[in-house]
């Protein structure tokens, strides 16, 4: 079988140009050229771009490009590390759920190297540590929340395979402690393993809960999550970091169900998840929702907008 030819970045520069110049901007052409190219790929022609045209490849989709669009768009072309500091800047300015699953998200979904980048970016853009804003955000008021969320994003994990099975034993009973006995979610043990932990470490003690307690403990968060803030948050933690389709399948779900749809909340989870795990998330939610992640956007987004999230999220 024939490799299909993609085109140098340079090519793909001198395209996107021709996209933008002239009466009215090709939005097709931009979705099919940026749509299929991946993160390197994609630096590699905004590279080019401004080298050929002396601006900066966002910039002129900024001026080029307008509505949920323009953010899609951008934030799919944007560096993935500046593009999750970005988002975390964003959600520390507002209130609700919603905001710190960005943060959780940023934190737990992705890799400990990747945090990292995060970071740099992040004090690259903002002259500042995204740990300290955190610690500072004057909208988390509670101070276990807090105290979670900067352990959260200041972590580096072990990022290896290697599993402790006597210490996933003693920590189950930390956590049970803690969740069920004390009705503490966010107690300073539970903090400590959660944001410490390696993924592969706490999937076996996760496992090792259920075995023992014979109910998952994201159930267990799920049934205490209505009257407790905090069990909801601890319950986006343990689901990022080692389910995350599962998380992402809800988030778009939330997203489209409901008066209106929450644009911001589906470009960010299709944009963060579509090289990552976009086919787990696609497979979780059909099998939660009995629908596709195709027939929900279809049925609450149009135009361009649309285009570009089904090119995202790719054939069922």
């Amino acid at each position: 079988m024939a490799s299909i030819s993609i085109p140098s970045a340079t090519e793909d520069a001198e395209n996107i140009r021709k996209a933008v110049q002239g009466w009215g901007t090709d939005e097709k052409a931009l979705i099919e050229i940026l749509g299929h190219r991946t993160a390197a790929q994609r630096a590699e022609i905004a590279v080019a771009y401004e080298g050929l045209y002396n601006e900066s490849l966002l910039d002129r989709l900024h001026s080029e490009l307008s509505g949920d669009f323009r953010s899609a768009m951008m934030l799919w072309t944007a560096d993935p590390a500046a593009r999750d500091a970005k988002l975390a800047h964003k959600a520390m300015k507002k209130n609700g759920e919603r905001y710190v699953w960005v943060l959780i998200e940023v934190a737990c979904a992705s890799t400990p190297d990747h945090l990292v980048a995060v970071r740099k970016a992040y004090r690259e853009a903002y002259s500042a540590s995204l740990e300290e804003d955190v610690a500072a955000c004057p909208l988390y008021k509670d101070p276990l929340l807090k105290q979670f969320l900067v352990r959260l994003v200041s972590s580096y994990r072990y990022s290896g395979e290697l599993v402790d099975d006597e210490l996933a034993r003693a920590e189950v009973a930390e956590l049970h402690d803690a969740v069920v006995a004390r009705k503490q979610p966010l107690h300073g043990d539970v903090v400590r393993i959660v944001s410490s932990r390696s993924k592969p470490q706490l999937k076996a003690t996760f496992e090792r809960y259920r075995q023992d307690h014979g109910k998952a403990i994201d159930e267990v968060l799920e049934e205490e999550r209505r009257s407790d803030q905090l069990a909801a948050v601890l319950k986006t933690a343990v689901w990022c970091l080692t389910s995350p389709e599962k998380h992402f399948a809800e988030v778009i779900r939330s997203s489209i169900v409901g008066l209106g749809t929450d644009e911001e909340s589906l470009t960010r989870a299709i944009v963060s998840r579509a090289e990552i795990d976009m086919k787990k998330v696609k497979e979780e939610y059909k099998a939660r929702y009995h629908k596709t992640v195709t027939s929900d956007v279809n049925s609450d987004t149009s135009g361009y907008y649309n285009g570009i999230l089904l090119t995202l999220v790719g054939p069922e």
